[in-house]
């Protein structure tokens, strides 16, 4: 778990392998790390990219298992479950783009991992 902290916001806590795509795009540490106010623009631009693309093809943003040892249906019936179930790139990084967006406005740092 990543915990986001910022004056300017409530925490924003996401699961790692969910944050480590992010700060992956953002060229930050998932063990700790901040984006300083300055930063926060060019953050928000980077991520608002990524998801204009991960709605563009969405077929990509969906994680697909394949098991061997389950019926043609069986699995049919879980991918359509998965799908359901599924939480895009755009939701699990809304969040943190409003916070972003404060710490921009109200000139303060983002900060994780300390």
């Amino acid at each position: 778990m990543i915990t986001f902290k910022s004056k300017s916001s409530p925490a924003v806590m996401m699961y790692k392998e969910h944050a480590e795509r992010i700060l992956e795009l953002l060229n930050k540490s998932p063990t700790r790390g901040v984006i300083t106010a300055a930063e926060a623009a060019g953050a928000l631009a980077a991520l608002e990219h990524e998801v204009e693309l991960s709605k563009l093809h969405p077929d990509q943003d969906i994680e697909h298992h394949q098991d061997k040892t389950h019926s043609t249906q069986a699995l049919e019936d879980h991918a359509a479950l998965l799908e359901k179930q599924h939480v895009g790139f755009a939701a699990r990084v809304y969040p943190l783009l409003e916070m972003l967006r404060a710490s921009m406005n109200e000139g303060h740092d983002i900060v994780w991992g300390v």
